[in-house]
């Protein structure tokens, strides 16, 4: 997969919810995602040894917490996954944390994206266990941010009423120089489905909620996305 792939699916794998840290977590706006590729013989379930190495550094000391490490079912290769950790803002060990644990035994390549919630998640909010977890990537100009966030909560009320399904987060990514010169930014929406089956699904264009989220599409510059599942320590 090419570093532009890897960019336009930095979204998608499965996940292992952590337990430790849950005090810390409670006043985390600030996140940090990283995109892993593992260099793993074959056959090996590389992200298995990597969650133990999470559960085993004790982020909370550094004001953190693991809130899922993700793991491909459709738009990955085996070997690759993502983990999504909550921040105390300011916490004084997030980069020394963050250079660890991409640094980790196994780790051929990490990408760290800083992201910053929106509307969602709430500071206490954890991904809940069960189904497919759908990781989609929109770059908007930054001008229509606002514009975004409210098209966004205002189709999630049908959404989440009609379908099997749970929005845990909206986030903005830190901007590149790439972004800053186009005058764009990047959000990371992370919604839980009981299955693929509603995912197919909640696309039907008659409900109120994707009457929004067309609206959405419409300031959209581009957008990709792939599925993941949550698989729990």
């Amino acid at each position: 997969m090419t570093a532009v792939d890897r960019r336009r699916w930095l979204a998608s794998a499965g996940a292992v919810v952590l337990t430790t840290g849950q005090a810390r977590a409670a006043e985390a706006r600030v996140y940090d995602y990283l995109f892993l590729d593992f260099d793993t013989p074959p056959g090996t379930p590389p992200a298995r040894a990597y969650a133990d190495h999470v559960r085993a550094t004790g982020l909370d000391k550094a004001g953190g917490v693991a809130l899922g490490l993700f793991t491909p079912q459709i738009g990955w290769h085996a070997r690759q996954a993502a983990l999504l950790v909550g921040w105390t803002p300011g916490a004084a060990g997030r980069d020394a944390a963050m250079a660890a644990l991409a640094r980790a035994p196994g780790v051929r390549t990490a990408e760290r994206q800083r992201l910053q919630a929106t509307a969602r998640p709430s500071a206490v909010d954890r991904p809940k266990p069960g189904g497919i977890y759908v990781h989609r990537w929109f770059a908007i100009a930054t001008a229509s941010l606002g514009e975004f966030i409210e098209l966004s909560t205002t189709g999630w009320r049908d959404f989440e009423a009609r379908f099997d399904t749970n929005i845990f987060g909206l986030f903005t990514a830190e901007q590149s120089a790439e972004d800053k010169a186009a005058g764009q930014t990047r959000l990371l929406l992370l919604t839980r489905y009981r299955d693929h089956g509603v995912w197919e699904e909640s696309r039907n264009p008659t409900t109120d909620a994707m009457a929004a989220f067309q609206r959405r599409q419409r300031i959209t510059r581009d957008t990709w996305n792939a599925s993941t599942l949550l698989t729990p320590l």
